[in-house]
């Protein structure tokens, strides 16, 4: 059945992969059971029947005619809105599955054998996974050189992308809280950085020198002293040049040659070479994320940004989206990697042949059009009547990336309550996000924008709250808190005010 294309729920049949509404021909209903005929078109000149008969929720392909399978898997699976209840809705929102369990098994004995034996596993480790033999695990980034032959052009962009996401990291410092809840009770938080961070490169099937700005670069800011990078190294040892300018021109204290769940543990646990942190930042691929969540729940007392799945970016497009920009949204989400995933909730009046067939035409062309097509077998589209819907829709999905292609787009910031970041209007592609618009990439995913947010300023503060009272102070507060301490039984707490008290009405 998922062969021809379709999918049965309930008393709804939904087409995954037509680039237009399905025919639905009425069978005989009676006592839950039915026939159903139905016809999806996908290009011009092909076509199929299916035909089940069922019983209830429950289908069964009776017969179907051979389906060519020619383009139909660089296809958007396609979904009616209207026609899905809450179990519809909920299941087609659900990510692909990740099996931490499994996980797990093979990340702890890794994580442990960092903690043991330090630099030593780490290079076997590197060897084993990167095909790289390391002389130096970790090394100063005032021992490492300027990197050599980046032309103007390529220095020039990064240099735009640092001062834009320095100034908006900067814009969110805020000044010390001060105030006084009642006359002579003063109550403040202020902030403080976080001594020493890890920042977590992924390097496996790109080089990602703007992960560099969004992790190290908030760091800095926040004026942590101790910045550890950590990045897979090439086979030959090297860091790719593009990584380390972004790293000397920020100022990262320490170099970790090494990626995975091996680095992670190294910065959580410390080594010969690498500094212990006290809390690691980054997107990584499944193994580095069981990492990180382990080791948040360890020994090894380290904090993590938030735990992270899979890319993913949800784009709501109206009948006045040009196809080609919102084909080329879905796309560049898509090109991260084959677990990636790109929803497309398309507004009455969006052309979906149109859409699909710039979907297939600029497919054809990306040099990662491997991993792409991979995605898009678990992306999906939904058909909507209202921006109202779309943004319904959204929320439930809680996306990493939020495209707001539509019309008068300021209006659906008020509808917007799960995403990690916005990207509002025609002319915002989410690619401005990824690399220089100034906000941060580093999103919560997988569902995860529902409780987390993004990588900011605040991701490498501590907040810390002051309390100071006069005696006035203590005189008005301190019998509500001599109450509340016998109340909980803690006759010490009651003490500790009471004497005050005393001392107060002595005239001490």
């Amino acid at each position: 059945m998922r062969g021809a294309g379709v999918r049965t729920r309930g008393k709804s049949v939904v087409a995954l992969r037509s680039g237009e509404p399905l025919r639905r021909r009425k069978g005989c209903v009676g006592n839950g059971r039915r026939g159903v005929t139905v016809v999806l078109r996908g290009r011009p000149g092909e076509s199929h029947v299916c035909c089940w008969k069922g019983r209830r929720t429950r289908m069964r392909m009776m017969a179907t005619e051979a389906v060519s399978p020619s383009s139909a898997s660089l296809l958007l699976k396609e979904y009616e809105w209207r026609d899905m209840d809450e179990a519809d809705k909920e299941s087609v929102v659900q990510r692909p599955r990740i099996d931490f369990g499994s996980i797990s098994d093979i990340v702890g004995p890794i994580v442990e054998d960092v903690r043991v034996r330090g630099d030593e596993a780490v290079k076997e480790l590197t060897k084993k996974f990167d095909r790289c033999d390391l002389e130096e695990v970790c090394v100063e980034m005032s021992q490492v050189d300027w990197p050599e032959g980046l032309g103007k052009e390529v220095t020039d962009a990064f240099d735009t992308a640092y001062e834009n996401i320095k100034l908006f990291h900067e814009a969110q410092r805020q000044e010390e809280l001060k105030v006084e809840t009642m006359p002579g009770v003063t109550c403040r938080r202020m902030s403080r950085p976080i001594g020493s961070v890890g920042c977590y490169v992924p390097g496996g099937t790109a080089i990602l020198p703007s992960t560099v700005l969004m992790l190290a670069l908030p760091a800095k800011v926040a004026g942590c002293k101790t910045i550890v990078m950590a990045t897979p190294p090439r086979q030959d040892g090297s860091i790719s040049p593009e990584v380390l300018y972004c790293a000397k021109k920020i100022g990262v204290t320490h170099l970790l040659k090494a990626g995975g769940a091996q680095a992670v543990a190294a910065m959580a646990h410390g080594t010969e070479t690498c500094p212990k942190v006290d809390k690691i930042a980054g997107p990584g691929n499944q193994f580095v994320t069981a990492a990180k969540m382990q080791l948040q729940n360890s020994e090894a007392m380290v904090a993590i940004d938030m735990p992270a799945g899979p890319s993913e970016v949800l784009v709501i497009a109206d009948g006045g989206a040009d196809p080609a920009h919102v084909a080329a949204d879905v796309l560049s989400q898509a090109e991260h990697g084959a677990d990636s995933q790109s929803v497309l909730v398309a507004i009455k009046g969006v052309d979906m042949e149109k859409v699909q067939e710039e979907i297939r035409t600029q497919l054809a062309k990306l040099p990662r059009n491997e991993a792409a097509s991979k995605a898009l077998t678990h992306s999906f589209a939904v058909r909507v009547d209202s921006l109202e819907e779309a943004c319904e829709f959204s929320n439930i999905y809680a996306p990493e990336h939020l495209i707001v292609n539509v019309e008068g787009a300021e209006r659906c910031l008020d509808m917007v309550e799960n995403a990690g970041s916005v990207f509002l209007g025609r002319w915002t592609p989410e690619s401005v996000g990824d690399y220089a618009s100034g906000t941060n990439h580093t999103l919560p995913t997988y569902g995860y924008a529902k409780m987390y947010s993004g990588v900011s300023l605040d991701t490498f503060l501590k907040k810390i709250t002051v309390q100071s009272l006069s005696k006035e102070g203590l005189k008005g507060l301190g019998p509500a808190v001599e109450i509340m301490a016998e109340v909980e039984g803690l006759e010490a707490h009651k003490q500790a005010v009471t004497m005050r008290l005393k001392s107060i009405h002595e005239g001490h």
